[in-house]
């Protein structure tokens, strides 16, 4: 059995642990308020956004076409991984780690992938591959919509001047603090709506066609990684807000443990001392 010294420095370091674990949880549930009612409030606006981004491209002939819509064989795909710049968080920057590998490994097994990171995370991670085209990880820095649009201006410029045939978006969408949704998503081309939804679809376009896709879908794809980010940066509180939670309750545990190992060695060891005493007298009596 460790001795009574060794015992109360570790009840002291797992004590100092769960202090930490505590503060940090709080800390995140506090960020994790106003994360989550960002995203909240954007979500609906973005997904309406997306919708009506398809359904238009849906009407678009081959002269009124997007340069965001052009199918071309898929050769080159980027990949943008979305994590957070720390750790800490349970399985919430693995698990895009995982699938960024999956997709790498099978969908996209025959295509030449490159990554884009967002997030240190994903950068640690696939930066050995040397095939990481930029690392955003500065964006949490200053969350804002206009650093998040330089962005998704880069992967547009690039789809438009041919260097990817696809860009897809990996990041982990927000269902509430316990539960983060690792979602894929095809940011470039455009997927337009087809069947009958599509041939439902009746607009009066003005000014016109043209001018609105070349204003509407540059500010919609923009909106649709600020919302990716967003879902990330929510999901990423909310991850390392149940992380923390389970860590203190953990540490708890063990320090009740150690204290009552302690208090078990303390009395084996007064036992011994008494036995020592009571031994002693007896002996001085005889």
């Amino acid at each position: 059995m460790a001795n009574l010294k060794e015992i109360r420095n570790r009840i002291s370091s797992v004590s100092s642990t769960m202090q930490i674990t505590s503060a940090m949880k709080m800390v995140s549930a506090a960020k994790l308020k106003k994360a989550q009612d960002a995203i909240t409030a954007m979500r609906p606006y973005a997904d309406k956004l997306t919708e009506l981004l398809q359904s238009l491209s849906a009407t678009l002939d081959a002269d009124s076409g997007s340069k965001f819509s052009t199918q071309r064989e898929v050769k080159k795909v980027l990949i943008v991984a979305i994590t957070s710049n720390r750790g800490l968080a349970g399985a919430f920057n693995s698990n895009i780690i995982k699938e960024v590998n999956k997709l790498t490994s099978e969908t996209y097994a025959n295509q030449e992938v490159s990554y884009l990171a967002i997030g240190k995370k994903a950068n640690d991670a696939f930066k050995k591959t040397k095939r990481v085209i930029a690392n955003k990880s500065e964006v949490f820095d200053d969350l804002t919509f206009d650093n998040v649009a330089e962005i998704a201006q880069l992967l547009m410029d690039k789809f438009v001047a041919g260097e990817f045939d696809k860009i897809e978006i990996v990041y982990n969408r927000f269902k509430n603090a316990a539960t983060q949704i690792v979602t894929t998503e095809q940011f470039l081309p455009i997927v337009p709506i087809e069947g009958e939804i599509a041939n439902n679809m009746d607009y009066i376009f003005e000014p016109s066609k043209v001018e609105i896709v070349e204003q509407l879908i540059p500010k919609s794809l923009k909106t649709q990684l600020y919302k990716g980010i967003r879902d990330s940066f929510a999901s990423e509180h909310g991850a390392r807000m149940t992380a923390m939670h389970k860590a203190t309750d953990n540490a708890t545990e063990l320090r009740d443990q150690l204290k009552l190992t302690y208090n078990k060695a303390r009395q084996a060891a007064i036992t011994n001392e008494i036995l020592e005493i009571v031994g002693g007298a007896e002996a001085l009596n005889n």
